[in-house]
């Protein structure tokens, strides 16, 4: 029987999944009624973002695993990439 992530995986091709990544930064930001989280995780540069409707809290320091693809936002004008979670785990 496969796991969650594997069937994701799976059925979506431009989805990855990785295990136990430890994470160095855990912003929240409110946004209308959502929570826009953005995590930095170890050895990427580009930062994790995913929604909640409630608080979360802090994964500094923690090791997650996430599910997630690559996807690009305007900020300020310019384009920058970042990572759209899909599923995220405390591990």
């Amino acid at each position: 029987m496969k796991s969650e992530p594997e069937r994701l995986v799976e059925r979506h091709a431009p989805l990855v999944h990785s295990d136990l990544q430890r994470v160095t930064s855990h912003v929240q930001r409110k946004q209308g009624e959502w929570f826009i989280n953005t995590i930095l995780l170890e050895g990427y540069d580009v930062p994790f973002r995913y929604k909640r409707k409630k608080q979360y809290v802090s994964l500094k320091g923690g090791r997650v695993n996430v599910t997630y693809y690559a996807a690009s936002q305007h900020v300020a004008g310019l384009e920058m990439e970042i990572m759209k979670v899909v599923r995220i785990v405390r591990s």
